[in-house]
């Protein structure tokens, strides 16, 4: 596929986040954008503002005419019409994985993947390289706040992708420097078993270009004895944090490692596995010879992304923080965050679980993760692209926990309960439209 030919590009579901960084991509090229996705957002109402050309509901009359390639997200059914009838019609059909590997064969990729920690890890790398003269192009899984978008256009040949291990896309990429943070078990209706996730990340590893680099969490079993590969963590690893502590409200720390070790790094983000994500990012600008005052000066700069351990509202009563943690692993770190900031202070945790078959999945894990909490608020499951699993709801995380402060909520009454709450230090927590409830926290919580 010849990237110079593409004039007209219809996306089915632009509003997702990988979507739309694609969309940007090609409207950033003067290709024509068009797109379906089934509801309105914030996303996509600034998509439209940036010239792209999007509806909401399934019609045919709305496709324009002359669509050189369809980009689809496997979230979207196969019965939607605008895809079947593209797919009908003999049009280039192909998966935003798909897509993102074509573009990436024409620069030197930086690929990053992992159950947990992709976008912010992606988003940090992305700041340090440009914050260090190396003017990247960045596809994120995230609204990265320093580029107030999850698209970046650079002018250098380098780009750093968020590598995606849903639906084995991921394996569409041939990194140039391959970064693995985390194995987890997740996307079981995926791949059944936690053994085969993890051959897949093995397989994606295999893919890194001859003379690449693959950087991997310390403690992850992925060695690799064809690749050039080394280790990154805290207080172990060939990347290594050492003295890490929580210092007025950042993460500081030393770094010991094969290039340079930097003394007294200070990093924006709260918790020992965002100053993890960050050793992978300071292992790379050092591969590419970053110098180590832009290494910490990028760090020092870093705003976070949205939905990241993000602080809403904060007044000498209450802080308030939106977290995108939808698996128990990613619960327990934001948890340990909030923990970490605020050690002697009440948490709330208001958690809306996501997908069915996750629930099933993980129901011990998110119930013990949520026991750590002072009092939590459980709301129904997001289902996503799921139809219900029979019975699998919220209560059999509720019948599981231990805390007797847990209340059940429904969207409905999600806001009564919260006013009758004394709050001190309150998390949102999960990856479904729990955000939506952002706005109106924040405004009781100003009142």
């Amino acid at each position: 596929m010849n990237l110079e030919n593409l004039h007209r590009v219809y996306f089915v579901g632009i509003g997702g986040i990988g979507m739309s960084a694609l969309a940007r991509y090609f409207n950033g090229r003067g290709a024509e954008v068009f797109g379906y996705d089934k509801t309105e957002t914030t996303l996509t109402k600034t998509l439209v503002s940036e010239g792209m050309k999007i509806h909401y509901k399934e019609d045919l009359s709305e496709i324009p005419d002359h669509v050189d390639l369809v980009v689809y997200t496997p979230a979207i059914p196969d019965a939607h019409q605008e895809l079947q009838y593209f797919r009908k019609e003999g049009y280039p059909v192909k998966k935003r994985a798909e897509v993102l590997g074509i573009i990436s064969r024409n620069l030197k990729t930086i690929a990053v993947a992992g159950t947990h920690g992709k976008t912010t890890t992606s988003s940090i790398v992305a700041h340090v390289l440009r914050t260090g003269g190396i003017d990247c192009t960045a596809f994120l899984g995230g609204i990265a706040q320093n580029f107030k978008s999850n698209f970046v256009w650079g002018k250098d040949d380098w780009a750093v992708i968020e590598a995606d291990e849903y639906d084995r896309s991921f394996l569409h990429l041939t990194p140039d420097i391959a970064i693995v943070l985390s194995m987890d078990a997740d996307h079981l209706d995926i791949y059944g078993e936690h053994d085969v996730l993890k051959a897949t990340f093995k397989a994606f590893v295999s893919q890194t270009k001859e003379g690449g680099k693959v950087l991997v969490k310390s403690g992850l079993s992925l060695q690799n004895e064809s690749k050039d590969f080394a280790t990154f963590g805290i207080e172990s690893g060939n990347y290594s944090a050492t003295n890490w502590k929580v210092k007025n409200g950042l993460s500081t720390f030393d770094v010991k490692s094969p290039n340079n070790n930097i003394s007294d790094v200070q990093f924006t983000m709260a918790g020992k596995h965002n100053s993890e994500n960050a050793m992978a990012a300071i292992a790379v600008a050092q591969l590419l010879g970053i110098e180590q005052n832009n290494i910490k000066k990028a760090l020092a700069s870093f705003k976070g992304i949205k939905r990241r351990f993000e602080r809403i509202y904060e007044n000498e009563q209450v802080v308030f923080i939106d977290d995108y943690a939808h698996h128990p692993t990613e619960l327990t770190a934001a948890i340990d965050a909030a923990r970490s900031l605020f050690p002697d202070r009440k948490i709330t945790g208001i958690f809306q679980p996501h997908l069915y078959s996750r629930t099933q999945d993980f129901v011990d894990g998110f119930a013990a993760a949520l026991d750590t909490l002072d009092q939590i608020l459980l709301m129904d499951i997001y289902p996503a692209r799921e139809l219900p699993i029979e019975g699998v709801s919220s209560k059999i995380i509720f019948d599981k926990m231990k805390n007797p402060n847990c209340t059940l909520v429904t969207k409905a009454t999600l806001m009564q309960e919260l006013q009758n709450k004394d709050l001190d230090v309150v998390l949102t927590l999960g990856a479904g439209d729990i955000d939506t409830f952002v706005e109106p926290i924040k405004s009781m919580l100003d009142e």
